[in-house]
């Protein structure tokens, strides 16, 4: 289950209180000269990026331009070539279990039911509560199908689940890996919506899509990547009226970019 590898930095001395580290944010992220090698080519490529404490970027940039191969970095689930990656001035090394959770866009679950996929997934993080799982269920609307096998829902459905268990975490941050790619609009709207709720409550999100309309809906922010690069990191407003590079005009325009 990829969705529960939560890999995250530890931001205190090795000697202080464990519940002191918990209540320490985790933000803000600061990546410096980030490099990514593989097979000879350099996928990112001497990359650049801050973000603040609050709200939600998206992700934008065209096929092969890194963007969910960054997101993988910054949760540690693959090491760069070089460069630094740091959260509130830690290196990412350094690890606090449930401060960051990473949602894919093909969820992996288990051949049980919806509720038993969440009770599993709650009993590794120490949880496990019906009353907490139904409260989770609840907030992703499937409180009503936990009973029901969990690899026969729609596709809506899964990464429903697969968000229902990254938010059993309570992490500070969720990355988000095109979640709705290939969704019904139904789907799409249901799982906009609890990521804005997550938003509201105080979670960082940051969301990798494809999806300029989507973009728009919920960006407070976005990042443009470009060939390895963050080539535009702009507010929202700023960024859709007038975007200052000339990769992000002609994708924003449908123009094809190399």
């Amino acid at each position: 289950m990829r969705e529960l590898a939560l890999r995250v930095d530890e931001i205190v001395s090795s000697d202080a209180d464990a519940a002191d580290r918990q209540t320490l944010p985790l933000l803000p992220l600061k990546v410096c000269g980030l490099t990514f090698r593989a097979g000879g080519r350099t996928l990112i490529d001497n990359l650049d990026l801050a973000l603040g404490m609050h709200g939600i970027t998206m992700m934008l940039g065209p096929n092969g331009a890194g963007k969910s191969l960054l997101l993988r970095l910054l949760h540690g689930l693959i090491a760069p070539s070089s460069g630094e990656i740091s959260w509130n001035g830690v290196p990412l090394g350094h690890s606090v279990q449930e401060r960051q959770a990473l949602v894919f866009q093909k969820p992996v679950l288990l051949r049980r039911s919806v509720g038993e996929n969440l009770d599993f997934a709650l009993r590794l993080m120490g949880q496990s509560s019906q009353q907490r799982r139904d409260e989770l269920l609840n907030r992703v609307g499937l409180l009503r199908l936990a009973r029901q096998p969990a690899r026969l829902l729609s596709g809506g459905e899964q990464q429903r689940l697969a968000l229902a268990r990254a938010l059993a975490a309570d992490p500070q941050v969720l990355l988000l890996d095109e979640p709705t790619a290939s969704l019904d609009p139904a789907s799409v709207q249901m799982i906009e919506g609890i990521v804005q709720d997550a938003s509201r409550q105080g979670m960082r999100i940051v969301f990798v899509t494809h999806d300029i309309g989507q973009a728009r809906r919920l960006a407070d922010d976005v990042v443009f990547m470009h060939r390895g690069r963050v080539a535009e990191h702009a507010p929202s407003k700023d960024f859709f009226q007038s975007p200052a590079s000339e990769a992000a005009r002609d994708f924003l325009a449908g123009r094809i970019v190399l």
